[in-house]
């Protein structure tokens, strides 16, 4: 005999044979394997159907048909457990959802289901197949999140029950192919790089937010490649570049590459499609620093590897020329790449420690077009040249650099 739980006012209900108990929120179903046979433990009680006539009269045990029943206040369901020899499932695939219609004997009390497939994910470099379920009361239509790639899908239901009753497990299962995929989806990333990062303030990343890039002619400007990263229902590809809210550049393959050479924000957005669906956008946000230029005051030439030469930090310049003189005025060093700097020797001999002068003249990306210098060609003079900072991207720079050994 198989204890069916029932508890009420002190009368328990005993099931006679294999059966189990379904709950399903306030109500109540035992399920038998062969007969439905139900026993008082309390001795003989009244019993009711569910429209409270009388069943059975002053019994404590009954064969009662398929059906819903009273002892007292306490109300039950009984029925014969039947299995779903008809069962079978088709599916329709759509952009935001996946229906699975359902078809069989699904009507009896109590059914419930389990479903197993392979939902695509995310996991930082690539689309992988994660194990996905679903479950709950079985229904003629169960709807899904979409599917991006081809699954089998697995359909199993009163698996609970089932094995509560001794039988086995009852699965079917359908394989939906890659053309029967409609949704897509896709993950942007990127890779950005410049062609030498020996004097950036500032390295982009492969993040949502590229910040600091350089639109740097002499060192190289900075270059982004986007990839789309599409589920495998992919087809078609838009790419979109705004500059501020003008855009500037519409592309239509699954990758792109694009140099940034003005400083400015930007806003790259991706979309993939098919025929039948299309992505949410996704976008990433660049922004490309103003042009800067900032100079140190002492350097220590020792080869110690720290600071051993004079070397400007920079972003975003299209002309540098820097002169350095010693305190006679004659020139000791010149160069128009803000990536090299001077080593402290003169005619390949460490120069003598102390002060020296420099004079630097650069034109940033963010400069005028037809932006010009301010007076007379760079030369040694004891005097600060033109700074002005309203002038944009615009650098007259003079002062003075000490050369320190110190000790290695």
């Amino acid at each position: 005999m198989t204890l069916c739980a029932l508890v009420s006012y002190a009368y328990d209900v005993e099931c006679v044979g294999t059966a189990t108990q379904v709950v399903e929120g306030t109500d109540t179903t035992f399920i038998f394997k062969d007969e439905i046979h139900l026993m008082s433990t309390v001795g003989a009680v009244d019993w009711y159907d569910a429209n409270g006539s009388l069943y059975a009269s002053n019994t404590d045990e009954i064969y009662p048909d398929e059906g819903c029943y009273r002892v007292n206040n306490c109300n039950f369901c009984v029925q014969l457990y039947k299995p779903i020899d008809d069962l079978a499932f088709t599916l329709n695939t759509y952009c935001d959802r996946t229906i699975l219609h359902v078809t069989g004997d699904i009507s009896t009390r109590a059914r419930t289901y389990s479903l197993s497939y392979n939902a695509l994910a995310w996991n930082t470099e690539e689309w992988v197949d994660s194990a996905a379920v679903d479950s709950g009361k079985l229904k003629s239509v169960i709807s899904l999140p979409p599917l991006y790639g081809p699954t089998p899908i697995t359909l199993c239901y009163d698996a609970a029950v089932r094995q509560a009753l001794g039988l086995d497990s009852a699965c079917i299962e359908v394989q939906v192919p890659l053309d029967s995929i409609r949704a897509v989806n896709h993950m942007m990333t990127s890779l950005a790089t410049t062609r030498d990062a020996k004097n950036e303030l500032l390295r982009p990343t492969s993040q949502d937010i590229i910040k600091g890039g350089s639109a740097d002619n002499i060192s190289g400007p900075l270059e982004v490649a986007f990839y789309s990263n599409p589920t495998p229902a992919a087809r078609f590809y838009r790419w979109d570049i705004y500059h501020s809210t003008e855009r500037i550049v519409t592309r239509f393959d699954r990758d792109i590459r694009y140099v940034f050479s003005d400083p400015g924000a930007y806003r790259v957005v991706c979309y993939v499609m098919n025929s039948t669906c299309q992505s949410d956008s996704t976008e990433m946000l660049v922004a490309i620093s103003e042009s800067q230029l900032l100079v140190p005051n002492v350097f220590t030439p020792n080869g110690d590897g720290q600071n051993d030469e004079f070397r400007v930090a920079y972003r975003s310049l299209r002309e540098f020329h820097i002169w350095v003189y010693n305190r006679w005025g004659k020139l000791v060093y010149e160069s128009t790449d803000p990536a090299k700097g001077w080593d402290g020797n003169i005619g390949g001999r460490p120069a003598s420690e102390g002060a020296y002068y420099y004079v630097i003249r650069a034109l940033g990306t963010d400069a005028a077009k037809n932006a010009e210098y301010i007076g007379l060609k760079a030369s040694y003079k004891k005097k600060k040249l033109n700074a002005d900072e309203a002038v944009i991207g615009v650098y007259q720079l003079s002062g003075d650099i000490n050369l320190l050994r110190g000790k290695k």
